[in-house]
């Protein structure tokens, strides 16, 4: 019986489509992770507070050991899935455990009207430290103590980011911004900061008070004081929380121009823990889906690692 020999194109075909399952495999895509969108009743913001989050592979809340977490902040006008239908965030989570470099974790992606802020539209701050971290960790399997949280956001998300870290550092063991929205002294006029109803007055102006009041600018006073020495016997309140920048060379906010201020005004008071990351490419999901692995491989150098030294209070 005569068996006709696979074509050229038979072979390449089933080449390709074997590689293609190899890469299936190797980028995560067996793996068992979750992502959930959940939401609950948030006392402070008077309605229900949505978010999503990952649990990794074997994810197991009888663990003996708690899960490290990080709080991943949407941009300006986004929502809670953000980071996943548009960030690839659990593909680049799962590809990271597999190979061993990050540790399995839960990522938390609150959902916020506001820029992080209590705002003019909704007290999103205070919603976040009050209503959604309680209830996050009284959901799940994560860790209650500053070494195993950390904190992340693109955009309007990476200002609230390192807001939350500066004013809070007490509970966070690390911070990553992309592309953050931190512009000082004002944001570029093209920026939707302008527009935002969080900082819209009653008269429907940009309150320029309380963005110079909210901005990351305002707090490094404070957070200065917290984690610097003060003298040869004395170490400050707490460690530094490490901080990761990145932006896109081509940023249409300029802000590159920006993280550059940034890093050099977070050099002068942790010399040894910032690391800025320049990238191709605009204020986009392009930069930040390629950051993104960086960003978390900074944070899991100090999120789930040993303690950090704080003096007694």
């Amino acid at each position: 019986m005569f068996i006709p020999k696979p074509s050229l194109f038979s072979y390449r075909f089933h080449a390709l489509l074997t590689a293609f399952i190899g890469w299936l495999t190797f980028s995560g895509h067996s793996f068992a992770s979750e992502v959930e969108h959940h939401q609950f009743f948030s006392p402070t913001l008077g309605y229900d507070y949505p978010y999503s989050v990952y649990l990794p592979d074997h994810y197991d809340d009888q663990a003996t050991d708690a899960y490290p977490v990080v709080y991943m902040l949407h941009g300006s006008f986004g929502t809670d899935r953000d980071w996943v239908s548009r960030g690839n965030l659990q593909q680049v989570a799962d590809r990271l455990i597999a190979a061993g470099h990050i540790p399995p974790a839960v990522f938390i992606m609150p959902g916020s009207r506001s820029w992080w802020v209590d705002g003019h539209n909704e007290p999103a701050r205070s919603a976040f430290f009050n209503d959604l971290m309680p209830h996050v960790e009284a959901t799940y399997h994560v860790g209650q103590e500053r070494h195993l949280r950390g904190v992340a956001g693109l955009s309007a998300g990476g200002y609230g980011a390192l807001n939350f870290a500066l004013e809070r550092p007490e509970l966070f063991a690390a911070v990553a911004a992309l592309s953050p929205a931190s512009y000082a002294p004002l944001p570029p006029r093209n920026s939707t900061a302008w527009r935002h109803p969080a900082f819209r007055n009653d008269q429907g102006q940009f309150d320029r008070e309380l963005w110079e009041s909210l901005n990351y600018t305002a707090h490094l006073e404070e957070y200065r004081l917290r984690v610097t020495p003060r003298g040869t016997q004395d170490e400050g309140d707490l460690s530094p929380v490490p901080l990761y920048i990145s932006a896109g060379r081509s940023d249409v906010y300029d802000a590159e121009f920006h993280a550059r201020i940034m890093r050099q005004a977070m050099e002068r008071i942790q010399p040894n823990d910032v690391r800025l990351d320049l990238y191709p490419g605009g204020h986009t999901w392009k930069v930040w889906r390629a950051s993104l692995p960086a960003a978390l491989n900074f944070l899991f150098q100090y999120v789930g690692q040993e303690k950090q030294p704080t003096s007694p209070r």
